[in-house]
């Protein structure tokens, strides 16, 4: 069955052939992540390139802006080049098919801002599909290399900001310490008011203070998304 597109007030996003069409992780992130002084940013296994459209709507009015997506799977990297092209921010989107250890190597920038939903399956908990397998497998960006890759494209004063499951967003919190980057903020994520924290939004720099805890709550009662998610949201979902 194929995917259906999927609709943004400013853009609409083809999913045919991704690993891994659009979910409120990735609206989350790209909604949440701090944008303030970012003139080069740096989305990580871009998938559909949602992230990077949100990301190029959000910085719109600002001049020099450059934003650089990397996807290693080749369907999901044309996808998102399709997407880029068909946006109103075409000229500030650019998709690279490889991985992002390989870019780190190749790259002569620096980003004031990269951001990623990366994988998280563990290799006990594969998922069972080669092509989804692939978008959220560990084995295909190990914690440690994502953390060297960032440490080398990171400007000084830049932000590094991921989406994870809980477990594993403490676990990258506790590695990032080697590689010189401290979480300075992190909103703790609920689908529903009565049930536990279900996914982290992590912001790491390189200077560890200040730090601070935040909360998000999806939907207030039954279906209805809450009035923080709708305010945090409102510039993208028709």
């Amino acid at each position: 069955m194929a995917t259906p597109d999927f609709h943004f007030k400013r853009c609409s996003i083809v999913q045919e052939g991704v690993t891994h069409p659009v979910g409120t992780d990735a609206v989350l992130l790209g909604a949440w992540a701090d944008i303030a002084g970012a003139r080069r940013i740096l989305d990580i296994g871009t998938g559909t390139g949602v992230i990077a459209l949100m990301l190029a709507q959000r910085t719109e009015n600002q001049r020099g802006i450059q934003i650089d997506a990397v996807e290693i799977h080749p369907d999901s990297a044309m996808c998102a080049g399709r997407n880029f092209a068909a946006s109103p921010w075409a000229d500030h989107l650019n998709v690279f098919e490889t991985t992002i250890q390989n870019f780190a190597e190749i790259a002569d920038n620096q980003y004031d801002l990269i951001i990623s939903n990366p994988p998280f399956f563990s290799e006990k908990t594969k998922a069972p599909d080669e092509t989804r397998r692939l978008g959220r497998h560990t084995a295909t960006l190990p914690p440690n290399e994502m953390l060297a890759a960032v440490n080398k494209l990171l400007t000084p004063n830049g932000r590094f900001v991921v989406v994870l499951p809980v477990q594993e967003g403490w676990r990258l919190c506790e590695s990032a310490v080697p590689a010189g980057l401290y979480w300075t903020l992190i909103a703790e994520v609920r689908g529903r008011r009565e049930k536990p924290v279900e996914r982290l939004l992590i912001e790491f720099q390189r200077d560890p203070y200040p730090f601070r805890k935040e909360s998000i709550l999806i939907y207030e009662d039954g279906l209805r998304y809450s009035t923080q998610y709708q305010e945090l949201t409102q510039d993208f979902y028709l």
